[in-house]
């Protein structure tokens, strides 16, 4: 009787683990966007940009997330190095998408900064127990070829010292034709975003699961 008694134990340990294990792995992860006007839906309906699509499909594909947009047009990577810390606490991210350098490109700031707020956020991350990844852009030739070619390796150096996950550049397909943007030149149309998510996707999906 002893036996039975503590096979029926044991089983039931067995059981409440598995259930235990299941909930930890179903439980909805928090993802943090934090970008610039590119992700912040500037001059597009709401729920047209690549995030709420992204968003979208993470339902359709039954992936337990919940995505906060903490995007904010004009964002330079200083500006979102400033407000991760209080995001990182409200919200408690399992993932941080860091979309951020456009603008710091677009004013001709130094790579050297630009890069250092980045490492900054990253170990911010890294310190609450999220992951990072990391959304690249390319500039403009107009900006000078030395200063894009630093700009654009600026991603791809970093996302292999701090081991996150890259999208070399979030435009791919998009840049080059230019009746995918708005009358500034500068801000896709919600047209673009597919192909935006896109690039993007193959690598949030896998950080995700990663997590």
């Amino acid at each position: 009787m002893l036996n039975v008694l503590n096979g029926l134990k044991n089983g039931l340990a067995a059981v409440l683990l598995a259930s235990a294990a299941a909930s930890a792995y179903s439980a909805p992860k928090t993802v943090l966007v934090l970008g610039d006007s590119l992700s912040a839906e500037y001059g597009l309906a709401r729920g047209a940009g690549w995030v709420a699509l992204a968003e979208q499909k993470l339902k359709d594909q039954n992936i337990q997330a919940t995505v906060v947009n903490a995007s904010v047009s004009g964002e330079t990577t200083s500006g979102g190095r400033s407000r991760l810390p209080a995001l990182l606490q409200k919200y408690k991210p399992a993932l941080v998408v860091i979309e951020l350098g456009a603008n710091d490109g677009l004013r001709g700031l130094p790579v050297a900064a630009a890069e250092a707020n980045l490492r900054v956020m990253a170990n911010a991350a890294a310190k609450a127990d999220a992951k990072v990844m990391l959304i690249g852009m390319r500039m403009p030739p107009n900006y000078g070829r030395d200063y894009a070619d630093k700009f654009y390796a600026m991603y791809g150096t970093l996302s292999k010292e701090i081991k996150a996950p890259l999208v070399p550049f979030m435009l791919d397909g998009v840049a080059d034709k230019p009746q995918l943007f708005q009358p500034d030149r500068l801000h896709p149309l919600a047209t673009a975003h597919p192909t935006i998510l896109a690039n993007i996707w193959p690598v949030l999906q896998k950080s995700i699961k990663a997590k």
